[in-house]
């Protein structure tokens, strides 16, 4: 397995880890259970099922390790290089979704935080008023009338219409273009501390759910749902998830715990 391979495995496994805090939002729908699109759900059982065993043995150990020999100001400025790489996809589908003016501020920080940000170890923008935004071409083919497909679960939670973003996101990283000398070291290190910034989300998810498979899926739609519309989804048929604790494994405690949607 290459460094690349092992950077889109992490990333699928972080994005299920970010997930998991999806469902204490008062903006989620109710009857996301019955209509989650999950066709495959056999065969996405036995994906979900190895990669969580590999996690657990292999790559959440060494992200453990990571985070108790780094210090926060550190891993926080590594975070933030490749958050800034990461968004010149971000920029390109702002464009795509007709977005122009938001489009114009990510140029401006993306181009703040390159340069007076030291190529991005430090977010200088956020505090100047134009924070990050969230946009990826999955978002963009919703946005043009796409429905979400069935629910796919490869490396990571997605779908057929949201699996697509892996090619603009891939094509616009930088590094996509440098030898594998560069791209190696740089890209298991972006795994590591990606995988680190989700020990506690995930650790959550694993006291907390029943059913990881069911938790991760119906999280992962109503993120989904709630990132399409820009952080205010139709009103109508939307609830507290936790009223379907059956369906994902949630307990009455994690509803009084006061989750919040994590972007």
């Amino acid at each position: 397995m290459t460094a690349s391979h092992i950077l889109k495995l992490v990333k699928y496994l972080v994005y299920s880890g970010v997930l998991i805090l999806a469902a204490g939002c008062a903006t989620t729908q109710n009857n996301v259970s019955e209509n989650s699109h999950d066709p495959l759900e056999p065969a996405n059982r036995t994906v979900f099922n190895a990669l969580e065993k590999l996690d657990k043995q292999f790559i959440k150990p060494v992200a453990e390790s990571y985070v108790s020999l780094t210090p926060v100001p550190v891993r926080t400025s590594i975070s933030n290089f490749f958050d800034n790489l990461s968004y010149l996809n971000v920029i390109f589908n702002d464009f795509l979704q007709g977005k122009f003016e938001q489009g114009m501020t990510d140029m401006l920080r993306f181009a703040y935080n390159s340069t007076f940000g030291i190529a991005g170890l430090f977010d200088i923008s956020t505090p100047i008023g134009m924070p990050a935004n969230s946009e990826d071409f999955g978002q963009t083919l919703a946005t043009w009338g796409v429905n979400q497909g069935s629910y796919l679960y490869l490396l990571g939670p997605s779908s057929t219409r949201d699996i697509t973003d892996q090619v603009p996101s891939t094509l616009l990283n930088p590094f996509f273009y440098f030898s594998s000398v560069v791209m190696a070291p740089i890209s298991v290190l972006n795994a590591i501390n990606t995988r680190a910034n989700l020990l506690e989300k995930s650790n959550i998810r694993d006291e907390a759910a029943l059913d990881a498979y069911s938790f991760t899926r119906e999280a992962y739609l109503q993120q989904r749902e709630f990132k399409v519309h820009d952080g205010n989804p139709p009103a109508s048929g939307y609830d507290d998830i936790f009223n379907d604790a059956s369906d994902i494994g949630n307990t009455d405690d994690n509803k009084e715990s006061g989750m919040l949607v994590i972007e």
